[in-house]
């Protein structure tokens, strides 16, 4: 999931940013409202946190004109502690929610999950492939009738190979879609977390569904015992 960070205070900025990540986010940080109408008019985002206060343009600029450019996003509004007004506009200009400063770093992303699944309930069908269902929307994997619990990042790997299912997928693939073109770290992160993949969706149920293609990356096939 994907998160444009509009926020001109730039402790607060960037420790959203990096908690985010953390989380298994891929998030962008900007710091002044016209960047953020810029950036936020770009469709990969999943959802927007939008301070009121920036430079250039406020908040409530930066909604109203993303919804007047018909832009569809979920935004988080932040706002002032004693916000009861800020709250009314922000709503107003278009905002989905609002979240009061100081807040919570559990909050928000509880926040921004709930956004998300109401933004993509109606648009992601279930994927289906052998004894295995994969849910954009919920952000759920099931197997036969047992609900599997996946971190951010591993539900991210899991969905970029069951868009692919039968097909091997690039490590440099998996790299790019689920950590960033940006990500600079060790490459060997896609195989520490295909290895928690396994242990989840695989070693329970006695198989071997996601397979190692050497020198070229992985491929998912439920049916694979």
């Amino acid at each position: 999931m994907k998160v444009l960070i509009v926020e001109d205070e730039q402790h607060l900025g960037e420790a959203v940013r990096d908690g985010l990540t953390a989380e298994g986010y891929e998030a962008e940080l900007v710091a002044d409202g016209q960047s953020g109408i810029e950036r936020g008019q770009d469709p990969g985002f999943d959802a927007i946190v939008l301070d009121i206060l920036l430079p250039r343009r406020n908040g409530f600029e930066v909604c109203a004109e993303l919804r007047a450019l018909g832009v569809t996003t979920p935004i988080l509004m932040l706002t002032a502690k004693e916000g009861e007004l800020d709250e009314a506009e922000a709503l107003d200009t278009g905002a989905d929610d609002f979240l009061r400063k100081p807040f919570s770093f559990v909050v928000l992303v509880a926040r921004l999950n709930a956004l998300i699944r109401r933004s993509t309930r109606q648009q992601a069908p279930v994927l289906e492939s052998g004894d295995m269902a994969l849910d954009p929307a919920s952000h759920r994997v099931r197997i036969v009738d047992d609900a599997i619990d996946l971190t951010p990042r591993e539900f991210a790997l899991l969905a970029v190979l069951f868009d692919n299912v039968g097909e091997t997928v690039a490590k440099s693939d998996l790299l790019a879609e689920v950590w960033g073109a940006e990500f600079d770290g060790d490459p060997n992160i896609v195989e520490v977390y295909i290895g928690y993949l396994r242990r989840k969706i695989d070693q329970p149920y006695s198989r071997r569904s996601i397979q190692t293609v050497r020198g070229v990356g992985y491929r998912l096939d439920p049916s694979r015992a």
